[in-house]
């Protein structure tokens, strides 16, 4: 807990003194939408596997009509100081994570970030950016809302890395989380959770806390790439991130710390209500043409096939080989 302890006074420190020997003050005025966002998105971030990025960016793009790469970038920033505040908790108060998918999923969403952000992300024009994002949102979460109704499910407490082709895949959805991330400050983490608890059926108690470190990594050297080498981190997104610093820096941990008291299926609920109040926002929002529709139905339809064939061909467990109390739970009645 002295990690997070350290980094929570030196961040406040460091917020206050600029705040006040800029006499920055004023920006509560008109950008306390910014931080009564991220209140929310802060809390969500620690609490589950979508980052305070999947918040901020369909509330900036939607309704304060914010550009994509704006939002981006200002997701990055603030995750830099929510998420890893929470990631020092989970670590502090070892709350259990799989650090063989933090291992694969960390790296090679890395390197998926850096051919984005160089390649792909500020290619992509910005209301097709928004109706991607939703669209392949909304297939994961229908995919999720139909384990919910499943009777009996077995999940288990670590994954096994046993064979090369359980690597390669968490390295291949490591990698494209990244790429998303690139283009919309997240993706790593819901990507990689995906995985986790369709394929490899790891329980979302730990899949979350799990998620948030990656995404933690992720936020950071996306932070670095764009404020240092692609030198776009405007002084609008500085503003933004000064008036919502020391929200995500209390109200992420705090997310991280409930995470550990709530049931799987609740968790599980949250996010699917979530997704589904996103792309509905963005379809009244937005007013999509035909070809913007005909766009979210072939992400839809292409990210539903995948997230499918991950829960219905996914790893099988070898229940024999496991423990009752220290590698496999199982659960009845309770959904996912």
């Amino acid at each position: 807990m002295k990690y997070y302890k350290y980094f929570t006074f030196i961040v406040l420190i460091v917020w206050f003194s600029v705040m006040s020997i800029n006499e920055l003050w004023y920006l509560y005025e008109n950008e306390w939408p910014i931080s009564l966002t991220m209140v929310f998105g802060s809390f969500i971030a620690g609490a589950s596997a979508e980052g305070g990025g999947a918040v901020a960016f369909p509330v900036f793009t939607l309704l304060f009509d914010m550009s994509p790469y704006t939002a981006r970038n200002f997701s990055f920033a603030i995750q830099a100081i929510g998420m890893t505040s929470a990631s020092l908790l989970i670590l502090g108060k070892k709350i259990p994570i799989d650090k063989a998918a933090i291992k694969y999923c960390g790296i090679s969403g890395i390197i998926g970030l850096i051919v984005g952000a160089f390649l792909i992300a500020d290619n992509i024009p910005p209301k097709e950016v928004k109706l991607f994002f939703v669209s392949l949102w909304l297939s994961f979460g229908l995919v999720m809302l139909f384990n919910t109704f499943k009777k009996e499910r077995i999940v288990i407490l670590r994954i096994k890395i046993d064979q090369r082709k359980d690597a390669i895949i968490l390295i291949l959805f490591g990698f494209f989380g990244g790429i998303i991330s690139s283009i919309f400050g997240n993706g790593v983490d819901i990507f990689s959770f995906c995985l986790l608890t369709l394929y490899f059926r790891l329980s979302e108690k730990i899949a979350t806390p799990t998620s948030v470190i990656i995404m933690t990594i992720n936020t950071i050297v996306g932070l670095f790439i764009h404020v240092f080498l692609l030198k776009d981190f405007d002084h609008k997104v500085l503003g933004y991130w000064l008036s919502a610093a020391p929200v995500a820096l209390l109200c992420a941990p705090l997310g991280a710390f409930f995470i550990s008291f709530i049931s799987r299926k609740n968790i599980a609920a949250f996010l699917i209500f979530l997704i589904f109040i996103q792309f509905i926002t963005a379809m009244i929002i937005i007013k999509p043409n035909n070809v913007q529709i005909t766009l979210c139905f072939l992400v839809f339809i292409v990210g539903g096939s995948l997230f499918v064939a991950l829960n219905k061909y996914h790893k099988k467990i070898k229940i024999n080989n496991l423990t009752s109390n220290s590698d496999m739970t199982k659960t009845y009645n309770d959904g996912f």
